[in-house]
């Protein structure tokens, strides 16, 4: 399976960033199935960096075989959904940055891309109206709503699906609003969709 995820999709997140949004498409990069962390199992600081960020992010599941998706039959292509965690390790994407280098290591290590419980679609009454948060031992650290998203679920599908087949079972990071920040042994994360608490687990 692989796993996509969408760079600079919220306005918020973009100013707090001091990053001025240029690109007329999505933002597109990928994690290996290896960062993959689910079932609430302990996130372990990794020893190459010292500046782990946390990024929280609604999370859609693919459910059928798609190439060349044309925007309007977007949605047949997941139904599932959760809130999931880009975990980043900012001083090296900044090293790798200033070096011109890619970044994928800072990315896409081992266990940075844990993820909830996923529910249907279909419990949402709104997916353009979609609340999400983060809560870091019991205070909430982060926020967002998807109508704030700049590039919809459907056209993300849509853009990713020009490049890459998607399969059953891949998953697509949309974004990380304004308010992230670090984590540090002992922290207890929890994220949810509107008040329902899909994804639980501990920093080592």
């Amino acid at each position: 399976m692989k796993i996509f995820a969408v760079g600079l999709n919220y306005d918020s997140h973009n100013r707090e960033m001091k990053r001025v949004f240029e690109a007329s498409e999505p933002v597109i990069f990928m994690k290996p199935d290896t960062a993959l962390l689910r079932n609430g199992n302990p996130f372990f600081l990794p020893d190459f960096s010292s500046e782990i960020h946390y990024e929280t992010e609604l999370v859609l599941k693919i459910n059928r075989l798609g190439k060349n998706i044309a925007e309007k039959f977007a949605h047949r292509y997941y139904d599932e959904i959760t809130v999931g965690i880009d975990f980043t390790a900012r001083d090296l994407q900044r090293k790798q940055k200033d070096l011109g280098l890619p970044w994928e290591i800072a990315k896409g290590f081992d266990n940075s891309a844990p993820v909830g419980e996923f529910i249907s679609i279909k419990k949402i009454p709104d997916i353009n109206n979609i609340n999400f948060r983060l809560d870091i031992n019991g205070k909430t650290v982060q926020q967002g709503n998807s109508c704030d998203l700049i590039y919809s679920f459907d056209k993300i599908i849509a853009y990713i699906s020009r490049f890459f087949t998607l399969k059953i079972g891949d998953l697509v990071f949309t974004g990380t609003p304004a308010g992230i920040g670090g984590v540090s042994i002992n922290d207890r994360l929890e994220g949810y969709i509107e008040n329902k608490k899909l994804l639980d687990f501990k920093i080592k």
